[in-house]
């Protein structure tokens, strides 16, 4: 278990184990690549992040984050797989995150790409996130850099 502070202080706890926070988890965020790429969507308001959202009722939270991709980024989802969960304790209510990795095979254009501007590409991902207006607070603590870490030590490409 690994626990942090996030962007706006709130005590995040981050496992890489099968499900330690919760079973049926409302939020999902999906980390992924798109022919080598890192696949991310430009949020209206928060800037680029990768792909995520609320569980719909009666989905899985794997099926909202095969949807999210869609939704976000006309991403198809060839492959994913589960590779952590994380809980942060906010001042309102706590909320807790599965967190996916997919393999994107082909980008379908939306008529609407609801909250985002659809898809981004990028050849990594700058260390230096954390300073960069353009990222939104999402990628700003350290569920990336740990999950970032996880898929180097495991060679997911």
């Amino acid at each position: 278990m690994i626990t942090f502070k996030d962007y706006y202080n709130n005590e995040v706890k981050l496992s890489f184990d099968d499900h330690p926070f919760s079973k049926e988890p409302k939020h999902v965020w999906v980390i992924c690549k798109y022919k080598g790429k890192w696949l991310l969507t430009k949020h209206r308001e928060r800037g680029l992040e990768f792909p995520g959202g609320k569980v719909e009722e009666g989905e899985t939270a794997r099926d909202a984050a095969v949807r999210e991709v869609m939704e976000e980024t006309g991403g198809n989802v060839q492959e994913i797989s589960y590779i952590g969960q994380y809980r942060v304790d906010g001042r309102k209510d706590i909320v807790v995150k599965n967190v996916y990795f997919a393999v994107v095979d082909q980008l379908i254009e939306q008529e609407t790409y609801y909250e985002t501007e659809g898809p981004v590409l990028l050849n990594f991902i700058p260390n230096r996130v954390k300073q960069m207006k353009k990222y939104s607070f999402i990628m700003k603590d350290g569920v990336l850099e740990n999950c970032m870490d996880y898929l180097r030590h495991y060679q997911v490409r």
